[in-house]
């Protein structure tokens, strides 16, 4: 299969967590028709992020999924929403609690936005749940009990972690909604800060719509050549 036939396969985002616009273009320029879809994260939001998204937007036709995961009173959250909305982009992540969902539903209305929930951060394991004092109990339990209700709130879909993936699009509440897994890796990458990782085929066969990867694309020798590597295992999958 030739590099242009895995082109801009859009099950693939790569997400842009380098420290500014200047570079997040230049990594951009790097992966050329490749890639298709990027996630702009809270840590490009002070170094041009919405200018980023607008950019990668509307002058170079990317989809982009814009990952602030808001979390606060609804009011608040409908407002911001209801801004972001404007941009025209494609993905946002609020936290999964559901009177944040309903707002941030509010927020998007009449706009092509779609909301995803976060369940539980793909960083956290069960220590690091105690050390919180969330709710003791099995972490993938919690995850997916925490989509069914943020789905059931109007979540256009959800952020899983490929572990609890499968079970989550078993729940009647996920039929037509999305699911965006990171801690996702190739074989032979490096976890990095994740803890609860998966291949980008084991992702897809758990039932996952789309794939968020970073590091392994972004730091590597030729990141062109390491999307194309990611795209190759979705389509074997």
């Amino acid at each position: 299969m030739t590099a242009e036939a895995l082109a801009a396969d859009d099950r693939l985002i790569v997400a842009l967590d380098v420290p500014n616009i200047v570079q997040a273009l230049e990594l951009v320029g790097k992966l050329g028709d490749t890639v298709g879809f990027y996630k702009i994260g809270l840590g490009m939001l002070t170094g041009g992020g919405l200018a980023l998204a607008n950019e990668l937007k509307q002058e170079q036709g990317k989809r982009i999924f814009l990952d602030m995961k808001f979390f606060d009173i609804g009011a608040t959250v409908e407002a911001a929403v209801r801004g972001i909305a404007q941009y025209d982009l494609d993905f946002l992540t609020v936290h999964g609690d559901p009177q944040v969902v309903r707002a941030a539903g509010e927020g998007k209305r009449g706009s092509g936005l779609k909301i995803l929930a976060v369940t539980v951060l793909t960083s956290l394991d069960r220590a690091d749940m105690d050390a919180n004092m969330i709710v003791p109990g099995d972490l993938a339990q919690i995850a997916v009990e925490r989509a069914a209700r943020a789905l059931a709130a109007g979540a256009d879909g959800v952020i899983s972690s490929p572990q609890e993936a499968a079970a989550i699009r078993a729940l009647p509440e996920a039929k037509g909604k999305l699911i965006v897994t990171p801690g996702v890796r190739p074989a032979g990458a490096a976890t990095g800060d994740q803890k609860r990782i998966a291949t980008p085929a084991q992702a897809l066969r758990s039932g996952v719509d789309h794939i968020v990867v970073g590091r392994p694309i972004w730091a590597a020798p030729d990141p062109a050549a390491a999307a194309r590597a990611v795209v190759r295992e979705l389509a074997s999958a």
